[in-house]
């Protein structure tokens, strides 16, 4: 292909590569990304893309992003911790018991939940005695932006609180403990109800906690009541991300459990199929050496074909040379129609030897006598 057309830029050419360009970025983008809230891969400021990378960055836990709770039974659940952010729909039946069996064999779960039921349901399944209040927790004094983002400045001494001084807040409830171990609190000047609602001399002050551990059988249960703190817009307020890498690090495994949430982008998804299935991977290996062996050969031709085209003519191939009389490629009837045309005082004894001649040409090295 060629951009210049007797010396002018091919300007149409060269701007529906463009439009090509920006429309295979535009569908990349889409298929990659997520508008989701609380989403894995959506880079906005209510997606936790940025939780996401940081796990996929630590070179000493594996991070997996799971669809189908079955999934849970390929990895150990003694050096696993799983999250699970604000789930949409519950854990019913099957689900339930898979995530119970994980903890019961001592995995860790994560259950983020500050309005939604089902936090609330599945804590109730897998036997941890920590529930969400689902009430807006709200601090007047000891907040970031406004009392619906209180500051947690309540921090018991924890091996998963190590080097975390507060968790920084946003439309998160309190959690009732039982008789689950409280990590964090908020302030002495907390107080819980509608946002509408104005603080008056009958509500009560106090610190609420917001985030539970828990034993369960022999994993762990852990309760936060805000599952804000992993989104990209607040992930980076002191300390939270400190405090969600703290849950996982002394973890070999993480796991992103969307199964009950969407938010997976579908070139996300399609690599989860591929990744759940030999058959299928051993398909698209196969597809892809295909498709790249293909293209070697068409490229090296054009290569060939080009490089070729700009030799001088003697040293081209014999079927690429052209006198300019007869064509490479005519048959010897069509030839000898030509020689008779074009020399008429021919006989046919004359014609057949350039014939033959024309479809046995000399080698290089000859010369002429």
């Amino acid at each position: 292909m060629s951009w210049l057309g007797d010396g002018r830029i091919d300007w149409p050419r060269i701007l529906l590569l463009a439009l090509t360009v920006t429309v295979l970025v535009t569908l990349g983008t889409v298929a990659a990304t997520s508008s989701t809230a609380f989403g894995p891969y959506n880079p906005s400021w209510d997606g936790s893309s940025d939780f996401r990378q940081d796990a996929e960055d630590d070179p000493t836990v594996e991070s997996h992003l799971l669809s189908d709770t079955a999934q849970y039974d390929e990895l150990p659940a003694n050096e696993t911790v799983a999250f699970i952010i604000a789930p949409d729909e519950p854990y019913e039946g099957e689900d339930a018991e898979r995530i119970r069996e994980f903890v019961d064999e001592g995995g860790t779960l994560v259950v983020l939940e500050n309005f939604g039921e089902p936090g609330n349901e599945l804590l109730a399944d897998v036997g941890a005695e920590a529930r969400v209040d689902g009430q807006l927790v709200r601090d007047e004094r000891n907040h970031f932006r406004g009392p619906t983002m209180p500051v947690a400045t309540s921090v018991e001494n924890h091996t998963l609180t190590s080097g975390v001084d507060q968790l920084t807040l946003n439309y998160g409830t309190a959690v009732e403990p039982g008789n689950a171990t409280v990590l964090v609190a908020t302030s002495d000047f907390a107080y819980l109800g509608p946002e509408d609602n104005e603080l008056d001399e009958q509500d009560e002050l106090q610190s609420y906690p917001v985030a539970t551990v828990e034993n369960v059988s022999e994993g762990k249960v852990v309760v936060v009541g805000d599952p804000s703190i992993t989104i990209n817009a607040m992930y980076s307020e002191p300390d939270n991300a400190a405090f969600v890498r703290g849950l996982y690090a002394d973890a070999d495994h993480v796991i992103f459990d969307r199964s009950h949430g969407s938010g997976v982008p579908p070139l996300a998804a399609a690599m989860l199929v591929i990744r759940g299935s030999p058959l299928l991977q051993l398909l698209v290996g196969t597809i892809g050496i295909g498709f790249v062996a293909v293209l070697s050969q068409i490229r090296v031709k054009s290569a060939r074909e080009a490089l070729q085209s700009r030799l001088p003519a003697r040293f081209q191939p014999a079927g690429n040379r052209n006198d300019g009389t007869i064509g490479p490629g005519l048959s010897d009837s069509e030839r000898a129609e030509f020689l008779r045309r074009q020399h008429p005082d021919w006989d046919e004894e004359q014609i057949q030897r350039m014939i033959t001649a024309l479809n046995h040409p000399r080698s290089e090295d000859e010369t002429d006598e």
